[in-house]
């Protein structure tokens, strides 16, 4: 495998988090929390971060039931996930996001914003899942 930078989001209609990892090292690491108002002010700030780490795919959290079937809030990621895409060009992968605010705020020790540190969580669970 040829080493790859990545972009994970935790996608949110309020907040998106953003982490960083790359298939060399297998390590992820929270990035930045993105708090666009507008559709317009989202893809800017993600072209942005697209534009400064050259990432060739992006990671997208899918929030399933406990039980593992979609919700409501799965629909509104595929969603992101096909924009990021089709806007971008750039190859989108789902990865399940069950339980990855929970991990964060046990990583952070607190309730604080979690965002990034979920969206590091959700990388990381991808990279452990490569041979």
């Amino acid at each position: 495998m040829t080493e790859e930078t990545l972009l994970a989001f935790d996608y949110g209609t309020k907040k998106i988090g953003v982490a960083i990892g790359n298939t060399l090292t297998r390590q992820a690491r929270p990035l930045e929390i993105l708090t666009p108002i507008t559709r317009q002010q989202r893809f800017a700030a993600i072209g942005r971060l697209l534009a400064e780490w050259q990432p060739q795919r992006a990671i997208v959290g899918l929030p399933l039931t406990m039980e593992g079937g979609e919700q409501y809030a799965s629909l509104r990621c595929r969603r992101f996930a096909h924009q990021l895409h089709g806007r971008f060009g750039i190859m989108v992968e789902l990865v399940d996001e069950r339980g990855s605010s929970l991990e964060a705020q046990d990583i952070l020790g607190s309730n604080a914003a979690d965002d990034a540190v979920a969206a590091a969580v959700i990388l990381q669970r991808y990279f452990d899942t490569l041979g």
